[in-house]
């Protein structure tokens, strides 16, 4: 027996206002429109219930908003609005993978297919609660609404008063809950909307009562579609839509800023946000990436990796806090972008006996104090490079391995002393072999000799071949053994202590 069908419904009005309110939290409590167009041809396309309190309507042009002193005017960002619109495909997935877009200019809507998610999420006005829930943090004001049809669904969001945040309607219920619905629910044309309002048709249920036939003879199957979604009998084929999963955040700023506090007040608000979305995966922030766009068309790139992937806000922030400071912006901002890429938020597993690490977020903010001071080059771990020049090394960042090492405990190995700068020995050759040494004023006799290894060059460079490398085993005169590193320089045929084994 197939599962019964139901769609939940979610839908923002106002978006190009929510959009951009939603990242300045400052401005939520004042009135607020949305400016679109070429200047001076601007004309309001959005605002706020406080604005829309004051009188203020759709359509406005600046002169008309400039008489509404109380009111702050933004101008429309569809970059802000697009990533708006992410962020809520990518919260609705997360109750189905069923997902369909049906925005507008000036709203949002989607719908949810949520037949069999009950043993997930429970009943279905618990799911709508959860879902209200994750919108609202982040920063989005919705309406949900939820039937047994797809159509049933967005017009009874769209129609829902602004007191009420959620409905659920039965199938028994559907068509009493449509009745006194206004057709304007309907994105009807501009013919449509006139031949309704000429024959006195102002609700659902009006419409819905209308003989098929005659209706049909009028408008033709257009007047069928639109009766039958009054009636909530409109059957529709879903298409989903797969949004990629992207942590990413831009805001276009008011003003040109030029202190980092009144950057990081914005990078504060937006990472918050990142960190929103990344939890409700069950994730972490692995990296952030901070992309400046300043005046005069230059841009500012910075990436902050920690040792381990966080949601800590105030980390994140200190981390970027002492970036920026180390690496000032060059001229004031106009807009960023941040960026992040997640990552397991899995702990790191010790052995029983294995020693204990510093926290990672002191270690992070302790490291990037020192770079701050040495410079980004000059702190992290030491890693040879692929080359046989001696002391030939890179600096990487600090790593804690994701997983436990395979061996409680390493197997003893020789450790190599090296000495900084060389020691000058006298050598006695026999047969080109060193036979006798003298160092730090004792006399050596060589028991095993290996090499000679030439060092110090590249392997495409023959000219740069110039030391030769002995691995020796020597005992003293007193019998004290001693495991060493000769090197011999060709060129100028000096002979220097390089390390010693422990």
């Amino acid at each position: 027996m197939k599962a019964p069908e139901r769609f939940a419904c979610l839908y923002v009005r106002e978006f190009p206002a929510q959009a951009l309110l939603r990242l300045r939290p400052d401005l939520r409590n004042k009135p607020c429109v949305v400016m679109d167009g070429q200047p001076p041809l601007q004309q309001v396309c959005s605002l706020n219930g406080k604005a829309h309190s004051l009188g203020v309507a759709r359509g406005m042009s600046q002169v008309e908003i400039d008489t509404f002193p109380s009111v702050v005017t933004l101008p429309r960002v569809r970059a802000e609005e697009c990533t708006a619109k992410a962020a809520l495909l990518e919260c609705a997935g997360t109750f189905s993978p069923r997902v369909e877009d049906q925005s507008s200019d000036s709203a949002f809507v989607c719908v949810i297919d949520i037949a069999g998610t009950e043993k997930l999420f429970g009943p279905p006005d618990k799911l709508a609660e959860l879902l209200l829930k994750r919108v609202q943090d982040l920063g989005i004001l919705a309406r949900i609404a939820i039937s047994s049809n797809f159509h049933a669904a967005v017009c009874l969001a769209k129609g829902m008063s602004s007191k009420t945040s959620v409905t659920v309607v039965s199938a028994e219920e559907q068509n009493s809950a449509l009745a006194p619905l206004p057709v304007a629910v309907f994105n009807l044309s501009a013919e449509h909307a006139e031949t309704f309002s000429l024959w006195g048709i102002r609700t659902l249920g009006m419409l819905a009562a209308l003989p098929e036939t005659e209706l049909i003879a009028r408008m033709g199957q257009e007047g069928k579609r639109l009766r039958q979604m009054a009636r909530g009998e409109l059957p529709h084929l879903f298409l989903p839509v797969q949004p990629a999963f992207t942590l990413e955040e831009r805001m276009e700023l008011d003003s040109p800023v030029e202190l980092l506090d009144s950057l990081l007040f914005v990078v504060s608000v937006m990472l918050e946000q990142l960190i929103l979305r990344a939890s409700a995966r069950v994730l972490a922030l692995a990296s952030v990436t901070v992309n400046l766009s300043l005046e005069g068309g230059a841009s500012h790139v910075r990436t902050i990796r920690p040792v381990l992937p966080t949601n800590a806000k105030q980390f994140w922030i200190k981390l970027l806090h002492l970036d920026l400071e180390a690496h000032p912006p060059q001229a004031s901002i106009l807009s960023l972008r941040l960026s992040a890429e997640p990552g397991d938020t899995s702990k790191v597993q010790l052995g029983l006996f294995s020693p204990q690490l510093p926290e990672p977020m002191r270690l992070d903010v302790t490291m990037a104090r020192i770079r701050a001071i040495v410079g980004e080059d000059c702190a992290g771990r030491a890693v040879l490079r692929d080359t046989h020049r001696p002391d030939d090394f890179r600096m990487e960042p600090f790593t804690i391995p994701s997983q436990p090492s395979e061996t409680a405990s390493a197997p003893p190995r020789a450790a190599v002393r090296q000495l900084r700068p060389a020691e000058s020995v006298t050598v006695t050759l026999r047969s080109k072999r060193p036979e006798i040494f003298f160092f730090r004023e004792k006399r050596y006799t060589v028991e095993h000799a290996y090499g000679p290894w030439l060092t110090s060059g590249d392997w495409w460079n023959q000219k740069l071949w110039g030391v030769e490398q002995w691995d020796l085993v020597a005992r003293s005169q007193d019998g004290e053994q001693l495991c060493c590193v000769l090197v011999r320089d060709l060129v100028d045929s000096r002979w220097e202590m390089a390390a010693l084994y422990d």
